[in-house]
């Protein structure tokens, strides 16, 4: 009975017949990401805005969900929408928010 080659095996065999193809990007390719990035980070203007405490808590705990800090996470929500890459993604957390668009009523 033949004995199956192992993956790491068959991996190896392949890379030695030249079969594999390196998926990094070019060094032009790789230029232009660099670039991309250090335009998308610089952050050379200061904007003070007002929230409610239920969206900013809102905010605070979806920071926390992604690992990062509430207002790296505000700054990233507004590149991708004014670049236009802005893609919701549902929350595991309640929102304190929800109840918002009805009237309370005074006590």
């Amino acid at each position: 009975m033949k004995k199956r080659k192992s993956f790491d095996e068959q991996i190896l065999e392949t890379y030695e017949k030249g079969q594999l193809e390196s998926i990094f990007p070019s060094k032009a390719e790789l230029k232009k990401y660099q670039e991309a990035a250090r335009a998308t980070f610089i952050k050379d203007r200061r904007v003070n805005i007002r929230l409610s405490s239920p969206d900013l808590l809102d905010i605070q705990a979806r920071a926390a969900e992604e690992g990062v800090p509430y207002q790296t996470l505000i700054a990233s929500v507004l590149h991708k929408f004014v670049a236009g890459r802005f893609v919701e993604k549902p929350s595991r957390l309640t929102t304190h928010s929800l109840g918002r668009g009805k009237k309370r009523r005074a006590s």
